[in-house]
């Protein structure tokens, strides 16, 4: 038996001993150059395996939008929503870490609500809690912004 290495494949063949001949040739594909693996997405895009914490959490946010965009979308139109990782240094105050804020109306710009990502992440148990926290901040901040009880924004279930 001998072997020749192609670019990406080792071609086996079979030799006669008596002739010299090739008698056939078989192709073997290798994982990779050195052997590391696959180099290729575990999933595919639209699975939400490939989806970053980031972009669950803005998902989480829109989703908190569009809840109370069903009753308010007037009033919502009027504010823009964003998404930070960590608050700027001067928001922290006594070791209180804001979990968002308020960026008041310029002209030619809306208010903004700025959510934050990781002290919500952190002060969140599970997917389910962050979710209801992440919908409660926006509420909250919404709620300040229009001059309504948070409740009157979004009625408890009961």
């Amino acid at each position: 038996m001998s072997s020749a290495a192609g670019r990406g494949a080792v071609i086996v063949a079979a030799v006669d001993d008596a002739t010299g001949r090739v008698l056939g040739r078989a192709r073997r594909a290798r994982r990779d150059r050195r052997g590391r693996g696959l180099r290729a997405p575990l999933a595919p895009p639209h699975l939400p395996l490939s989806r970053t914490p980031a972009e669950r959490f803005d998902d989480l946010v829109l989703d908190a939008v569009e809840h109370l965009e069903e009753h308010w979308s007037g009033e919502l139109s009027k504010l823009e929503f964003a998404v930070e990782d960590v608050p700027p240094p001067e928001a922290l105050a006594e070791d209180v870490v804001p979990l968002s804020r308020v960026v008041p109306a310029v002209p030619g710009r809306l208010a903004r609500v700025v959510v934050y990502r990781r002290p919500l992440e952190a002060r969140a148990v599970d997917p389910a809690d962050l979710a209801d926290l992440v919908l409660e901040v926006v509420v909250t901040e919404v709620a300040r912004e229009l001059g309504v009880d948070p409740d009157v924004l979004d009625p408890p279930e009961e």
